[in-house]
């Protein structure tokens, strides 16, 4: 996944996620341009997943 992936239809996968997981804040899911590794890893700390399946998650929403 490569950040125009991440940026471009970040808004719909951020909601997606937010629905899928509830314990996801509007913070844990700030996405800032060039941090994108430092939000994947706040993300799998917080859901108790790696990273692979995380990206999973996130490119099947």
């Amino acid at each position: 996944m490569n950040s125009i992936e991440l940026t471009g239809n970040w808004e719909e996968q951020k909601g997606k996620l937010k629905q899928k997981f509830a314990a996801l804040t509007e913070n844990d899911l700030l996405f800032t341009e060039g941090k994108k590794e430092e939000m994947i890893g706040k993300l799998q700390i917080k859901l108790g997943i790696t990273k692979e399946e995380l990206l999973k998650i996130i490119e099947s929403i």
